[in-house]
């Protein structure tokens, strides 16, 4: 049985009819005005929530899996619209009432209604108690109400810098083969005749011999060739360092803030 000290533990549990089929999430809670015990529960039902349905809670518990009603959740589905702006009016609670076959008011007769439920003549259920936390202005539509503020939140940009690997340097080497020219002088000897008359001074080595006769005379003849020889020569030592270059980036990034504004009352304005 659901009263005054569960009436927290019921606002955003899961709602289950009698077979245990989820029916939707419990809203608000509804007392009654002379008893201030808790007598309907609004539920979240339909896609994303979008309908609300008044469901009783007599005959209600909670258990681990959320808020257990005596109702069927197609009666649920079909049960008058009726909206939730913190008011029923006796014609709407009677609507209710017949509706789900409860009679009229806790007690079950219509002589005793007035005691119980605070329905009948003028004053009804005119204001209908929500269990909006003590001292806050006004109530939380999206759920359970936790106090007198919303929190605005947004997304702030944080930026910095990661290392990581981009590429990797490899100091390698390699032959290649180059023609090389250079000019080489190189000197050779060559035959040449030189005459001379006979004269007193040779004329012993002219008559040395027979008068007539053959003679040969033979000279070596020299001369250079270029002579090429290689050889291998360190001519400079080679190594790989790093530095950092420091380059200017851009980062664009799309944030989301949260704003409020306010509707109804004298004019919709944001703040």
């Amino acid at each position: 049985m659901i009263g005054t000290d569960t009436i927290s533990r019921v606002i955003g549990q899961d709602v289950h009819d009698t077979e245990g089929q989820k029916i939707g999430s419990a809203s608000e809670v509804y007392l009654d005005d002379e008893t201030g015990q808790p007598e309907w529960v609004t539920v979240s039902t339909g896609l994303f929530g979008t309908k609300t349905s008044f469901v009783p809670l007599r005959d209600a518990d909670l258990t681990n899996d959320g808020l257990r009603v005596n109702v069927t959740k197609d009666r649920v589905k079909d049960a008058p619209k009726i909206d939730t702006d913190g008011h029923l009016s006796p014609q709407e609670e009677e609507e209710l009432y017949r509706y789900y076959g409860l009679g009229t008011g806790t007690t079950g007769t219509t002589e005793t209604r007035t005691q119980t439920t605070g329905v009948a003549g003028t004053t009804g259920r005119t204001d209908t108690d929500r269990t909006d936390t003590a001292g806050t202005v006004g109530h939380d539509t999206s759920g359970p109400t936790t106090d007198n503020a919303m929190t605005r939140s947004e997304e702030q940009l944080h930026v910095g810098t990661r290392t990581e690997e981009t590429g990797r340097a490899r100091l390698r080497k390699y032959v290649v083969s180059e023609n090389v020219t250079e000019t080489v002088p190189v000197s050779h000897e060559e035959v040449r005749l030189e005459r001379e008359p006979i004269t007193d001074g040779n004329v012993g080595n002219a008559m040395d011999g027979p008068a007539i006769s053959e003679e040969e005379h033979e000279v070596v003849l020299h001369g250079e060739r270029p002579v090429v020889e290689k050889e291998a020569v360190p001519v400079e030592r080679i190594r790989m360092d790093k530095q950092t270059v420091t380059d200017q980036t851009q980062v664009n990034e799309t944030l989301r803030k949260e704003e409020v504004e306010i509707e109804g009352g004298d004019d919709n304005r944001r703040v």
